[in-house]
């Protein structure tokens, strides 16, 4: 008897622990420490028909937007845009983490063609076309006020979207495109990476002979500078190639008179009065007219652990060649200083062959500190989110 009443004591206590377990209380416990599926964003599905790589999965995180291009986080972790249809800088919050963002907050509406967008220590750095200007930084209201102008660019009405990285040590590179598709610059600054500091003293030419390197950033492993390069038209589908570049100090890439791997130009210098032997070869070509922009090194848990350090790369796509090319987002294989291979990421903003018939064209990437992918579209007028499954 009194070993059965030890079972029937055994059996209540297990009841009531399974019981405790399924309690409403218990299971929001539970639901506040959620799995990455539990995570995924609510946004609306893109109406573009993408072809995503298997696994993850793309939503629209901001919409109704006009031109979006730079994205850049805050210190915060506020995504902010700027958008060259409006002439904005916007910040675009998701304080309930679900994937979408709650509200477009503009942060800046006046200047000369903002394009460019970087933070260093709590202060806010836009690039202009004629200027590079820095602002006092206002996390918790998202605003902006302004420090002071840092330096002037040379005006452009061609290649005008100026771009800025830092580097750890506060050294800020800025991209300044050519004035022209192929020509001789007046201006030293033309078609070159600049260098200064944090202040915007002394800025000096980085490296020259980039017609225009759109957009850069550090190789968190290397700690070197990393760019886009767009190639010269009129010459045809298929040369020059565009290019990514190791952007290296007082290094010459090639520009008007060379392209690729030491191609000397000679529609450009028909006298052949220069020649390629002290110029830089790009680590990686592109086929012509892709127009490739965005780039960001993979770091990111929701990630293959093999794509750690591999380069994602928007290509904006053609809009010059006899079928278009470009339209998608690739991933780059990186081996040290080498790009080993490269395969579609995400495909559909072009369908068909037809020019200018384009859905979307992809400009810049970006990861959050949970390892979300953000990527601008500044045709759809679109950010999207992209995770895994």
């Amino acid at each position: 008897m009194k070993y059965f009443s030890i079972l029937v004591l055994l059996a209540l206590i297990a009841f009531a622990a399974f019981s405790i377990n399924k309690s409403p209380d218990n299971q929001s416990q539970t639901s506040s420490s959620p799995s990455n599926k539990e995570t995924i964003t609510g946004g609306e599905k893109p109406k573009i028909p993408f072809n995503l790589e298997p696994g993850f999965q793309i939503r629209v995180f901001a919409s109704d937007l006009d031109r979006p291009r730079v994205l850049e986080f805050s210190p915060g972790g506020v995504l902010l845009t700027s958008d060259i249809g409006s002439n904005e800088v916007m910040a675009l919050p998701d304080k309930n983490n679900d994937g979408v963002a709650d509200t477009k907050k503009v942060v800046l509406d006046s200047g000369n063609h903002i394009h460019g967008i970087a933070f260093f220590k709590d202060k806010l750095y836009i690039a202009e076309v004629d200027k590079v200007v820095r602002y006092n930084w206002d996390e918790e209201n998202l605003e902006a006020s302004q420090d002071k102008v840092l330096f002037s660019l040379p005006k452009n009405g061609n290649h005008n979207n100026r771009t800025l990285t830092f580097d750890k040590s506060g050294n800020m590179y800025v991209s300044v495109g050519s004035t022209c598709n192929v020509c001789i610059e007046s201006s030293e600054f033309s078609a070159t990476v600049i260098k200064s500091n944090a202040n915007g003293d002394n800025p000096q030419v980085y490296a020259s002979g980039l017609r225009n390197a759109p957009f850069t950033l550090i190789n968190p492993e290397s700690e070197e500078l990393w760019g886009t390069e767009m190639g010269r038209d009129n010459l045809g589908d298929n040369i020059p190639p565009d290019e990514i570049n190791i952007i290296r100090q007082g290094k010459n890439y090639g520009w008007p008179y060379c392209y690729g791997d030491k191609i000397h130009d000679s529609n450009f210098d028909k006298k052949n009065e220069k020649n390629c032997e002290n110029t830089e070869v790009p680590i990686f070509t592109i086929p012509a007219h892709s127009a490739p922009l965005g780039l960001a090194f993979v770091n990111s848990e929701q990630f293959p652990k093999d794509w750690q350090g591999d380069l994602l790369v928007a290509y904006h796509g053609s809009w010059n060649r006899s079928t278009p090319i470009g339209y998608k987002v690739v991933h780059l294989k990186v081996n040290g200083n080498k790009i080993a291979a490269s395969e579609d990421f995400l495909t559909g903003f072009q369908q068909g062959n037809i020019n200018g018939t384009s859905l979307g064209r992809p400009v810049d990437l970006a990861f959050d500190s949970s390892g979300n992918l953000y990527i601008s579209d500044d045709k759809a007028g679109n950010i999207y989110i992209i995770q895994k499954k």
